[in-house]
């Protein structure tokens, strides 16, 4: 009895080892620890602001510029931007995991980072619908499925109130206008063109060949948008050139909309904010159409 006795208080003393974990990230490939992830690397704003949902945001060692949101993670050390990552400073924060960005961070660094030898969750969200599942991977990886479960809770609530209450309102004629200089808008396969659709409008150039095509401002004139709205992310009034076009009737109507910059440009939990705030654009548009 007393080797049993014994036995029992060594197994109940002896800390308990986190159970491995693999997980499949957006491109397929299998990510796979030996325990959940404490020191990652975030390289891209929106990883950043979705590992802070999950309340994994105490365990990112390094972030790229502009992770600015929440707060918190303005203190992250750097590791690089859009242009390029730091590689040996990379290394040097010996990250149990890193969580690149598929088609937002260069490709040649990328398959550096790859070759590194250090697991590597590659995030690829293309539609709305993708971001909770996103959270529910990384709260794998991290050990924190109850968080990530809720946060994907709360995200996806919101986002099918907004499709029952606009999804089939009125059809409103959107152009979506992402830079001024050079002219540039989204095609029907862009995620924000999902949103257009949530809040029940149409975007004028859905049918454009290029995920992000450059346009001239006749075809806008031609297409005769009923709304005109934009994320910010430049100097001034960005859609205030617009509004000698009195023949467009977004301008006739005065629905040209500039929505608080990020929330509908990164693909994070805040997108379905980014959505509401749209929504709610188009819904003045909508208001502001003339009777039938």
């Amino acid at each position: 009895m007393q080797v049993v006795a014994t036995a029992c208080l060594v197994l109940l003393l002896t800390p308990l080892r986190a159970a491995p974990v693999t997980v499949a990230d957006d491109l397929g490939r299998l990510v796979s620890l030996s325990e959940p992830a404490r020191r990652i690397v975030s390289l891209a704003p929106h990883v950043t602001e979705d590992l802070f949902a999950i309340g994994a945001g105490e365990w990112i060692v390094g972030a790229v510029d502009y992770s600015d949101y929440p707060p918190a993670a303005r203190r992250i050390a750097r590791v690089g931007g859009y242009s390029g990552f730091d590689l040996e400073r990379i290394r040097s924060l010996r990250p149990d995991l890193i969580v690149a960005w598929g088609t937002g961070n260069p490709d040649r660094q990328l398959q550096q980072i790859l070759r590194m030898g250090i697991p590597v969750y590659i995030s690829q969200a293309e539609r709305l619908e993708d971001i909770p599942v996103t959270l529910l991977r990384l709260g794998q990886l991290t050990g924190q499925q109850a968080v990530a479960q809720k946060a994907a809770g709360a995200y996806r609530t919101q986002l099918q109130q907004l499709h029952q209450r606009y999804a089939q309102r009125t059809p409103v004629r959107v152009f979506y206008q992402v830079w001024q200089r050079p002219l540039m808008t989204i095609n029907g396969r862009q995620y924000i063109s999902d949103a257009l659709r949530t809040c029940g409008a149409v975007n004028v150039f859905a049918d454009a060949r290029a995920l992000v095509p450059t346009v001239d401002v006749e075809a806008v004139v031609a297409a005769r948008p009923q709304a005109i709205i934009s994320s910010g992310g430049e100097e001034g009034d960005p859609l205030g050139s617009w509004r000698q076009w009195r023949s467009i009737p977004a301008v006739q109507h005065g629905q040209l909309h500039v929505l608080p910059k990020d929330i509908l440009v990164r693909m994070g939990p805040r997108l379905v904010e980014g959505t509401a705030a749209l929504c709610a654009a188009v819904e003045q548009a909508r208001q502001a159409l003339p009777s039938r």
